[in-house]
């Protein structure tokens, strides 16, 4: 992983709003959730909603199928762990004790 493609995903998640789509998606598991489901839990304007989604799909956080007329939106958790572990595994590298 890449310092680049960390920055960019991150990014993506520092906002207040993508944070928060993202965080249901997160605690929807593999399952995920229709675009409607998330506009209710989020009370986020459909256009503003697909406008964070999109961001959050272009860094490759979420994916998004189609299931007939349904929209269907999922954490990306494969690439959630690596974007995380990227942070995790440098903890306290350097340092001579860990607390």
């Amino acid at each position: 992983m890449d310092m680049e493609k960390t920055a960019r995903r991150l990014e993506a998640l520092g906002n207040e709003t993508r944070l928060a789509i993202y965080r249901i998606l997160v605690r929807a598991g593999d399952d995920g959730l229709p675009v409607m489901a998330l506009q209710d839990r989020t009370g986020v304007p459909r256009s503003t909603l697909s406008h964070h989604l999109h961001k959050l799909i272009a860094v490759d956080l979420v994916t998004q199928e189609r299931q007939a007329t349904t929209l269907i939106c999922r954490a990306n958790l494969p690439v959630m762990k690596e974007t995380m572990g990227f942070l995790l595994t440098e903890c306290c590298a350097d340092a001579p004790t860990c607390g």
